[in-house]
């Protein structure tokens, strides 16, 4: 190995982004009949891709990117901790298998990113100033149109 390699967690290992890693092994398809684009051919070919990947065979994530990606993926993550996603928008199975990778790649990438907190700011004195006499400004102008009432 070359001294600027950087070494694999595993050469069995398939890099999803820049430090995650998931075993080809994890990654589990089926495919199915599709109620996607294909014409006739929709009734008669298995194009729709189904993916699961356990949540615990994803490897490189941090414990908080790995709670964010539980809440994100909702109604994906199944009773057993995998998650399922499935594409049938593509008319061959090919690319339906693509495209679910593509979301996973997706899903992924942004449950790595970690939010900036919020930060509590308060009013500047001014801007409470200038809130309340644009306030005040606004009632006089209501009220201006009020005026007695000419019988």
């Amino acid at each position: 190995m070359s001294p600027d390699a950087t070494p694999t967690p595993s050469s069995a290992e398939d890099e999803f982004l820049p430090g995650v890693h998931i075993a080809p092994s994890a990654v589990r398809f089926q495919f199915a009949r599709s109620r996607g684009p294909g014409g006739q051919n929709v009734n008669k070919v298995n194009s729709k891709a189904e993916l699961w990947v356990a949540v615990k065979e994803i490897h490189g994530l941090s414990q908080r990117a790995v709670g964010r990606l539980r809440r994100m993926a909702g109604k994906r993550l199944t009773t057993t901790g995998e998650i399922h996603i499935a594409a049938d928008t593509e008319r061959s199975q090919e690319a339906n298998r693509l495209a679910a990778l593509v979301r996973l790649r997706v899903l992924l990438a942004t449950a790595m990113h970690e939010p900036k907190p919020r930060r509590k700011t308060k009013p500047t004195r001014a801007s409470q100033r200038r809130r309340i006499e644009s306030k005040r400004h606004r009632s006089d102008v209501k009220s201006s149109r009020r005026g007695g009432e000419s019988d």
